[in-house]
């Protein structure tokens, strides 16, 4: 095996960014090696990574599903961790070099500040950590020296354009986004929108809910949100502009009026290969551009009106404090919510308009008061769902 072998935790590993994740590490196994996999119920498929990948270590949250693992023989000879704890203890394993945070909501928060305090670099999916708890783990990233390594293409193409730059000549970034399936959709039809449509995506491949923030763009208000604390940017230096083709992941302007763009196809596997084998370029894992035939790039920025959950987010970042972890929990309730069939699809950025105006902001001091405000959002929201 290589030298320079990464040795990686994936927290999320069977789900679509895991198996995105799966996909690099298979073409690139003489560089990558994993250690601990964790996953939320799906022990079969992570029972199926451990035995592929030769993994001995393994997390399941969900206690049930930890039950029945330990009950099956998928795990023979296998370490394998149970709950928040489990997630920690493979997060902070001596041999680890970095580890790939994937889960979704507030579970990752936890394993992802130990794995910084413990040294570890941060391949960093989870949108809500830098969303919820940027002032805390910016601040740990910087106190323990280690890389912050942002996994979102958009993100991490920004991160390639600044390579090599000094902050006093970034003018501003510019996150694309595709618009989600209903980007040239009648307004007046909105409050029609079902589960079933706003869960299929033009471009990429993702979860039920991610899909949903994709289609109302509070995926890309999180994005405008994280960008802020990855890149020490206001709301103001960060832009948004819909791209369908999904193939411009980001752009950075400089103070010379220049702009610098990361193009790929829209595939996870460039960024997560970026972000785990950094600062190394090496052999693809997927095709790249095909430019014997026509690329089509259009850019053009977003209707408010057609998506008023970005306009909140941009509020909620310009009224800091906890108005960004008030705007994801209540945003977590309506798409929740709304897949399940109980609320419209209109009604979802009504909810986190009326929770976030109900909400007293404040300025929090820990990672737990965070926490508390992320579930005080969260009982808020689930009040109105009868209202709208």
């Amino acid at each position: 095996m290589s030298e320079t072998l990464k040795k990686i935790v994936i927290l999320g590993a069977t789900g679509s960014i895991g198996e995105n994740t799966l996909n690099v590490v298979r073409q690139h196994r003489d560089k990558i090696q994993i250690l601990g996999v964790a996953c939320d119920r799906s022990y079969k498929k992570l029972a199926a990574i451990c035995d592929e990948f030769d993994v001995q270590n393994a997390a399941i949250f969900n206690e049930e599903a930890f039950d029945e693992a330990k009950k099956s023989d998928s795990f023979q000879n296998k370490n394998l961790h149970c709950g928040l704890e489990g997630l920690v203890q493979l997060s902070c394993m001596d041999e680890v070099d970095t580890v790939l945070v994937a889960v979704v909501g507030t579970l990752g928060l936890q394993p992802a500040l130990k794995a910084v305090q413990h040294g570890k670099d941060l391949a960093l999916a989870s949108k809500e950590i830098l969303v919820m708890a940027g002032k805390f783990f910016t601040e740990a990233v910087k106190e323990a020296n280690v890389r912050l390594l942002p996994v979102d293409s958009e993100h991490n193409a920004i991160f390639q354009c600044l390579h090599g730059e000094s902050k006093a000549s970034l003018n501003r970034i510019i996150l694309t986004a595709s618009g989600g399936m209903f980007r040239n959709r009648d307004l007046e039809t909105f409050d029609s929108i079902t589960p079933e449509e706003a869960t299929q995506h033009p471009n990429w491949d993702m979860g039920r809910k991610i899909t949903v923030d994709s289609a109302t763009m509070a995926n890309k208000g999180l994005e405008v949100i994280e960008a802020h604390w990855l890149f020490d940017l206001p709301g103001n230096k960060i832009k948004v502009m819909i791209h369908p083709e999904s193939i411009i992941h980001s752009l950075v302007e400089f103070v010379d009026g220049s702009i610098l763009a990361q193009l790929s196809p829209p595939s996870m596997t460039f960024a997560i290969q970026h972000a785990l084998l950094y600062p190394l370029r090496t052999q693809r894992t997927e095709p790249s551009l095909n430019f014997e035939e026509r690329l089509n790039l259009d850019l053009s920025p977003p209707d408010l009106e057609r998506y008023p959950c970005l306009r909140l987010a941009y509020e909620s970042l310009e009224s800091s404090g906890i108005s960004p972890t008030t705007f994801n929990a209540a945003n977590e309730i309506g798409v929740e919510a709304f897949l399940k069939k109980e609320i419209g699809f209109t009604s979802i950025s009504k909810i986190i308009e009326k929770t976030l105006e109900n909400t007293r902001n404040r300025e929090p001091e820990s990672l737990q008061e965070v926490i508390q405000a992320d579930q005080e959002a969260r009982i808020l929201a689930t009040r109105y769902l009868n209202e709208f």
